[in-house]
């Protein structure tokens, strides 16, 4: 494990003095978690399973005794949480959907915790709300999980951070603007709104971040690369941070490339989701993304040859409404062994995107949405694209051309998808000025809008 760099006066004063005391004037413990959870970095692998296994079966129990929507689920098919006794039998417990949620909202809120959660709502890649309810202590566990990963990249509270994050889309009130650029103020962050990133403004943001002068950089995989290659084709200067972290959307590693050679700067990989924040981060050695299994189970199921699976998440700390076994939409792959930094939780060797961008093939396969970023990224003049698939092996690849774009790059595109689609592939081109972000600020590589198999 690397030494952390030291600390300047403020970050200092703000990580040892302001924030502790401003958590334990809210009443929070949120440090009693970092503490809890530091320490755990130094358990074996068998410590940690045994830590992760205790805390799941007081979980279930709590579930069947205060959740009437497990305790009805398990009653039907016969289960009891007494009966589970490994981790190979909590994998038969059914999983937990979005459309599962929204049908038994009331049901999932355990009985005993009724009235004392807070709630939030997530829209989903896909635009789709969803609103869900956890208890302060998950808070505050979810945020001291998250301070440990980030800590892993070399970035700590109190550090000059840039987010280049989505932000505010409606008006906001007076009021609460000079709120917000106070707290901003006090933890020494700016924020650049991601939603309105574009070719035009991206100089101002660049310009932006270097008044800014951060020591950590924060932001949206998409955007982050698109900051990177403009800053690159263009000659812009960028401010070198001490570290650029990555989240809510695949890193790829050319993405990875460009973006650590634009700032000049190394890139730490995240993985999470809104439900349960972070989930899983890199360390200095860059060797995968280590599972946070002290505070999560995460499994992959339905595992191809490569063993790349759907995620499936179950969050050990909210007693209010608990998430057993959710299904989250999105596809991962294991990594084995363990890490040279010497840590003992289980690895991702990456993030393969979302189930509902996996492109289907007429022969039954599946071929997952980063595929395209790794073939279109070799054509100039394609500023951005999206592949959307209406039927099986029919698509739609929409295209916003640059000035340097070659038509005669389309054969060459063809050839290379018949080579992992099929000989008889249809593929329909439609050239648009721009293309549109997601609800939550994300730009989708592809799109299925065919039903689930």
């Amino acid at each position: 494990m690397t030494r952390p760099e030291p600390m300047d006066a403020y970050e200092y004063l703000y990580r040892k003095v302001v924030y502790p005391a401003y958590e334990r004037l809210r009443g929070r413990r949120t440090f009693d978690y970092v503490r809890e959870y530091e320490a755990n970095e130094g358990l074996s692998a068998d410590a940690l399973a045994a830590l992760q296994w205790t805390k799941l079966r007081a979980l279930l129990e709590h579930c069947q005794q205060n959740v009437p929507y497990y305790r009805r689920l398990w009653s039907g098919i016969g289960a009891d949480w007494r009966d589970i006794r490994s981790l190979d039998d909590f994998a038969l417990l059914p999983v937990l959907t979005k459309d599962h949620i929204r049908e038994s909202y009331q049901e999932l809120v355990a009985s005993n915790w009724r009235g004392r959660t807070l709630r939030k709502s997530t829209g989903g890649s896909t635009g789709q709300p969803l609103t869900l309810e956890y208890t302060r202590e998950s808070y505050e566990r979810r945020t001291a999980v998250a301070m440990r990963g980030y800590a892993w990249a070399g970035a700590r509270q109190g550090m000059r951070t840039v987010y280049v994050w989505g932000g505010d889309v409606a008006p906001v009130p007076r009021w609460q603007k000079l709120k917000t650029a106070a707290h901003l103020r006090a933890v020494r962050r700016t924020m650049l709104n991601s939603f309105y990133l574009s070719r035009d403004n991206a100089a101002g943001y660049i310009e932006r971040l270097n008044r800014a002068r951060p020591d950590v950089v924060v932001g949206y995989t998409q955007p982050l690369y698109n900051l990177a290659r403009h800053a690159l084709e263009h000659g812009l200067p960028v401010w070198r941070p001490k570290t650029v972290i990555t989240g809510s959307e695949a890193l790829l590693e050319f993405q990875r490339e460009e973006i650590s050679r634009a700032f000049c700067a190394p890139v730490f990989n995240t993985y999470g989701c809104r439900e349960f924040m972070l989930l899983a981060s890199e360390c200095g050695r860059h060797e995968g993304l280590h599972v946070n299994t002290d505070h999560v189970v995460l499994e992959l199921g339905s595992a191809d040859c490569a063993g790349t699976g759907a995620v499936t998440v179950t969050d050990l700390h909210n007693y209010g409404m608990p998430f057993i076994r959710y299904v989250n939409g999105d596809l991962a792959t294991p990594l084995a062994g363990r890490c040279a930094c010497g840590r003992a939780f289980p690895r991702l060797a990456r993030v393969d995107g979302r189930v509902s961008d996996t492109i289907r093939t007429r022969d039954g396969r599946m071929l997952p949405g980063q595929f395209f970023p790794h073939l279109l990224k070799e054509f100039r003049g394609i500023l951005r694209y999206q592949v959307v698939q209406r039927r099986e092996g029919d698509l739609v690849i929409r295209i916003v051309r640059g000035a340097d774009f070659d038509p005669g790059a389309l054969p060459r595109i063809e050839s290379e998808l018949r080579k992992v689609l099929g000989p008889d592939l249809p593929v329909h081109y439609d050239f648009v000025p721009e293309i549109p972000l997601t609800a939550t600020g994300k730009h989708r590589v592809t799109v299925s809008e065919m039903a689930a198999p």
